[in-house]
């Protein structure tokens, strides 16, 4: 397991995780309908592709304006428009299209997923692993807090230039964006799946505006064609290559975003969100960025915003609207994308049980995490009001995302050499590439820690040092249990050799390991001097695959007449539901009703101590995360009128 966790009961969530297998005896999927892959299609751009789709706004205008200490007004525009045009083709379409979407955990995707994916091939646990995994979902985090702030602003920027607006609109542009902020995420808890089938054709609308408005433009100054090539990226790094390394930084924005098409790769599959690459959002935002170039060299003056500036008056304000409307879905996208992190984090230790909340009854992964969403807010709103625009937002925006590419990047030299069975040389001619380009990005962008770049790793770091807390610290609680417990087959010699009185029905004890006596059924047999006529010890495993099969669901052990041991298997991206699992026992020769049926919980109240373990201050943050955790009882989905919970205290 990642990290045992600190009661009995939550115990049982994640102990261990068991290797995943070849897809066996499952339905064969059928082949889908032009018009649900058109669906598909279009709800992709609408979810993947939202981040990446704003970057227009306030891109080039970063870039160029670094640019322009290079002397040479033309090569400054040239340049940037060239070296973004690559950044798209190497690092979304050859690295993330081409490549990283290849190294699929049974379709989901993103840093938990390839750590999982890593891990499995490796055949065993990685510290190394776990490290970047870690590092690449703390780092998504940080992400979720700069995005919708820099999305929406980005827009609402643009009222500056709206006809029959004046400079008297400056003091509102803050409060307007936080206040559509404040509404996303007091929508969250109702669920998007009714609106999300509007998320696609809005995007949809907003990629072919962008395109055309590129295109429009493209015919100020053809020349900008040019810029196609390598050679004017080249020749800008090459005459200053500072001032070069620095513009990188701003050209990277033109990129963020690209991370999602693989972490959201679960949810549309490969095929659509590459079609919708290629075909629609690469060609919509290299015509933008070429119209962008091309309005440059004929309007210098329009340096201080180049994608506001050239929307023609006529259409500014549905322009203005369909952005605003774009950057919304571009936030509501990585919200929800936190919301599934943060449940694969659960259910892999990496952080303690929280409440999570299905919103639909019919679309899995529709969630709703009541804590993150409330961090997320109190994170966006005050980058808001501290950064108070975009230029200052764009300094702290790259760090985070740099860093969980180039730890996709190192997870992926795993899984290409283990799992691929690909040679050294082969995964090092690929790699080094990518990593390098990586590198180079997130040097480029740690240039800007004085102006903001400090907030991501701040805000990374918080979350590394919890997630470490929270493992480090059911690791020492697991130890401690295991050295204070007796183990199982020992007791029930014992209960042979002098029997205590048997209560009808059955009693199901939840324990993160099946080979002691679980401390709830301790405490029962000491205080109240009883035993169930059946007794099962049920533990919860959390496998390394996103989804197990309803057959490889349980796993039952007969131990003696009166004892069975049970284990339930869940994937690192469904919520646990213990009935439901136990209806299946059927199938397998055990009855099961749960009317007659006792659940025991163990809950321990974990004391501090300075003697041993983690350091004073650690162990009251571990101690504080588990007493937020949420209730198990509601976690595992079991009835509250059929759980018991019985007590200890335990010093770490």
């Amino acid at each position: 397991m990642v990290g045992d966790h600190p009661r009995d009961d939550q115990n049982a969530v994640g102990a261990s995780h068991q290797p995943s297998q070849p897809h066996q005896g499952g339905e064969v999927p059928a082949p889908q309908s032009k018009a649900a892959q058109r669906a598909l299609l279009i709800g992709a751009i609408g979810v993947v592709f939202g981040d990446i789709g704003t970057s227009p706004i306030y891109a080039l205008r970063e870039a160029v304006g670094h640019a322009q200490a290079l002397g040479d007004p033309r090569l400054a525009i040239m340049g940037v428009v060239s070296l973004a045009f690559w950044a798209l083709m190497i690092v979304v379409t050859f690295k993330y299209v081409a490549f990283l979407m290849r190294a699929d955990n049974r379709g989901e995707g993103g840093a938990l997923s390839l750590m999982a994916l890593a891990q499995n091939a490796l055949g065993r646990r990685s510290a190394y692993l776990f490290v970047l995994g870690v590092c690449g979902a703390a780092l998504f985090y940080a992400d979720g807090v700069i995005t919708p702030a820099i999305s929406v602003l980005s827009a609402i920027e643009g009222i500056r230039g709206a006809p029959g607006v004046g400079s008297a609109i400056n003091p509102f542009i803050v409060p307007i964006a936080g206040i559509i902020l404040i509404g996303v995420f007091a929508v969250q808890s109702h669920g998007t799946a009714g609106l999300a089938k509007f998320f696609g054709p809005i995007t949809l609308a907003w990629f072919l505006s962008l395109g055309a408005l590129g295109l429009f433009h493209l015919f100020d100054d053809l020349s900008v064609l040019q810029a196609l090539s390598p050679h004017y990226a080249l020749t800008l790094l090459a005459k200053n290559p500072v001032l070069g390394f620095v513009i990188l930084g701003s050209v990277f924005l033109a990129v963020t975003g690209a991370e999602a098409l693989y972490a959201d790769m679960g949810h549309f599959g490969k095929s659509p969100i590459r079609k919708g690459w290629l075909y629609v959002v690469l060609p919509c935002l290299t015509l933008n960025y070429l119209g962008q170039g091309a309005f440059l060299l004929s309007h210098p003056t329009a340096l201080d915003n180049p994608f506001w500036n050239m929307v023609p008056q006529l259409i500014y304000w549905p322009l203005l609207l369909l952005a605003t409307a774009a950057t919304v879905i571009a936030s509501q996208a990585v919200i929800t994308g936190a919301f599934s992190v943060t449940q694969q984090a659960v259910q892999l230790g990496l952080l303690p049980r929280l409440d999570i909340r299905n919103t639909s009854e019919t679309q899995a992964g529709q969630i709703y995490v009541p804590a993150i969403n409330g961090l997320l807010m109190v994170g966006v709103l005050f980058l808001l009001v501290t950064f108070q625009n975009t230029h200052n937002l764009t300094a702290a925006y790259g760090v985070a995302v740099t860093g969980v590419m180039f730890v996709n990047t190192l997870m992926a030299f795993t899984v290409a050499r283990h799992k691929w069975n690909w040679p050294l040389w082969g995964v090092l001619a690929v790699l080094i590439p990518m990593g390098f380009v990586d590198l180079i990005f997130l040097s480029s962008n740690l240039l800007k820690l004085p102006d903001g770049a400090w907030m991501p790793l701040l805000i990374g770091s918080l979350i590394v040092l919890l997630m470490w807390t929270w493992v480090r610290g059911t690791q020492i609680l697991g130890e401690k249990t295991r050295r204070d417990s007796l183990p199982l087959t020992d007791l029930i010699d014992m209960l042979s050799a002098r029997p205590p009185h048997r209560a009808q029905g059955t009693a199901i004890f939840l324990t993160s390991d099946p080979t002691v006596a679980p401390v709830a059924m301790m405490h029962n047999l000491k205080h109240n001097k009883v035993l169930h006529e059946k007794n099962i010890i049920m533990t919860v495993h959390t496998s390394h695959r996103p989804r197990v099969r309803a057959d490889e669901r349980i796993a039952i052990e007969v131990i003696s007449d009166d004892f069975k041991r049970i284990t339930l298997t869940f994937g690192y991206m469904e919520t646990p539901n213990v009935p439901k699992a136990l209806a299946q026992c059927r199938r397998q020769g055990l009855k099961f009703d749960i009317m007659s049926t006792s659940f025991f919980l163990g809950r321990r109240s974990v004391i501090p101590t300075a003697r041993q373990g983690m350091p004073m201050w650690q162990d009251k943050l571990f101690i504080f995360l588990m007493r937020n955790a949420a209730n198990p009882t509601d976690f595992f989905r079991i009835p509250p009128g059929r759980v018991v919970e019985l007590g200890t205290q335990v010093s770490v």
